[in-house]
C-alpha cells in the first residue's frame, strides 16, 4: 500500500458509517416520530424495517458491510434513546438495549447474506 493512502480508506469508511447512522435515525424519525401516546402501529414498524432493509442491502452490495452494520445499529440506538429517554421509570434503557441487539443481529445477518450472495462491485 502506498504511503498516505490508509487514511483515505478509513475516512471513507467513517463517512459511510456516519451516513448510515444519519439515514437510520432519519428513517426512525420519519416512520416512528410524532407518536404522542400508545404503542407504535404495525404499519409504522413494518415501514421502518422495509426502508432499512433497502438501505442496508444497498450498502452491503456496495461492499460496505461494516458501515451498514455499525452505522445502522448506532443510528437506531441513538434514535431510540432520544425518543424514549423521557420515560420516568428508567425502563426505556431495556427497550434501547433490545433495539441495539436486535438491529445489530439483523443488519449483520442481512449484510453478510447480501455481500456473499449478490455479485457486487469488486
Amino acid at each position: 500500500m502506498r504511503r498516505g493512502v490508509w487514511w483515505r480508506k478509513s475516512a471513507g469508511q467513517s463517512v459511510w458509517m456516519l451516513g448510515m447512522g444519519v439515514v437510520a435515525a432519519g428513517l426512525w424519525a420519519g416512520w416512528l416520530g410524532g407518536t404522542e401516546s400508545g404503542p407504535y402501529e404495525v404499519w409504522q414498524v413494518a415501514g421502518l424495517v422495509l426502508s432499512l432493509l433497502v438501505v442496508v442491502c444497498w450498502a452491503a452490495f456496495r461492499r460496505r458491510v461494516v458501515a451498514a452494520v455499525a452505522g445502522t445499529t448506532a443510528g437506531l440506538t441513538v434514535a431510540a434513546w432520544c425518543d424514549w429517554s423521557d420515560d420516568s421509570t428508567g425502563l426505556f434503557v431495556v427497550g434501547v438495549a433490545l433495539v441495539l441487539h436486535g438491529s445489530l443481529f439483523a443488519t449483520a445477518l442481512v449484510s453478510t447474506l447480501v455481500r456473499y450472495v449478490a455479485p457486487g462491485p469488486r
